[in-house]
């Protein structure tokens, strides 16, 4: 039996790349995100470059729109699907770079309620199919910002921790059920998206963080750790992979070339 795998946030960046690649690991992929255009998209890329993938109900690529910030879209989700055996929880981002003292409130919930209870949304309603399974795997992707703090980094390190405290728990609370949980904490990652909604499309502002970087990480390095840890023997946990460019010793500390 093939297996099926959920992939949110896949709209673009890491979960575009994740998609890509368990498509071609074999998976059948459910690419879940908010613009249906995007995924419509990458559900045909997929059909006519994975051999056998196929678009739509009755193919391997099946495109969903989801709003995890939206318990309607999160249960018509789980609704919509058959059996789930891997989730991979992408969907999420940062906003703005503001010390606690000049902090922005509502970004700090607006980054809560997407990285962590979109999160949380999602693995409740899916749960029950990942157990059912009898090989279920959840793969949580945080940020090294969720195990070391640094200026400016307040609310997304926060909301971060929060997730990484959430795939700790997971891990306590499932250990008799069939169900793996792995977190992916990747550093200094460039894709077309993530600094450029940090910083509200300013593409100055967004090109900053990568100046001088020769190698930063790219989508489809991440999407290689989910690859993996989902390919283990079912036997097998990987409980977390933190991954970052060679020239990056701490989320603060990089070798930047002139």
């Amino acid at each position: 039996m093939r297996k099926t795998a959920v992939v949110t946030g896949a709209s673009s960046g890491i979960g575009a790349a994740t998609a890509r690649r368990l498509a071609a690991e074999g998976f059948s992929v459910v690419l879940a995100a908010r613009r249906r255009d995007r995924l419509d998209a990458l559900a045909k890329e997929i059909a006519e470059t994975v051999p056998g993938a196929g678009a739509g109900q009755g193919g391997r690529v099946v495109p969903i729109e989801l709003d995890v910030t939206s318990q309607e879209s999160v249960d018509a989700l789980a609704a919509a699907i058959g059996g789930c055996h891997v989730l991979v929880n992408n969907a999420g981002g940062a906003l703005g770079l503001d010390s606690v003292a000049t902090a922005d409130v509502d970004d700090w919930r607006d980054m809560y309620e997407s990285n962590v209870l979109g999160l949380v949304r999602v693995t409740k309603a899916l749960l029950p199919k990942l157990i059912e399974s009898g090989d279920g795997h959840v793969v949580n992707i945080t940020s090294l910002a969720a195990h070391v703090p640094y200026e400016g980094g307040g609310g997304y390190n926060a909301a971060k921790h929060a997730a990484y405290a959430v795939n700790e728990v997971m891990r306590l609370e499932l250990v008799a059920e069939p169900v793996r949980v792995t977190e992916v904490a990747p550093g200094m990652v460039r894709t077309e998206e993530f600094s450029l909604v940090r910083f509200r499309g300013d593409e100055t502002k967004a090109a900053k963080p990568y100046e001088g970087v020769p190698e930063p990480l790219v989508a489809d390095d991440v999407a290689d750790c989910v690859a993996w840890a989902v390919t283990r023997p079912s036997h097998v946990n990987i409980d977390r992979i933190d991954v970052q460019p060679r020239v990056q010793a701490a989320p603060y500390k990089l070798h930047r070339e002139p």
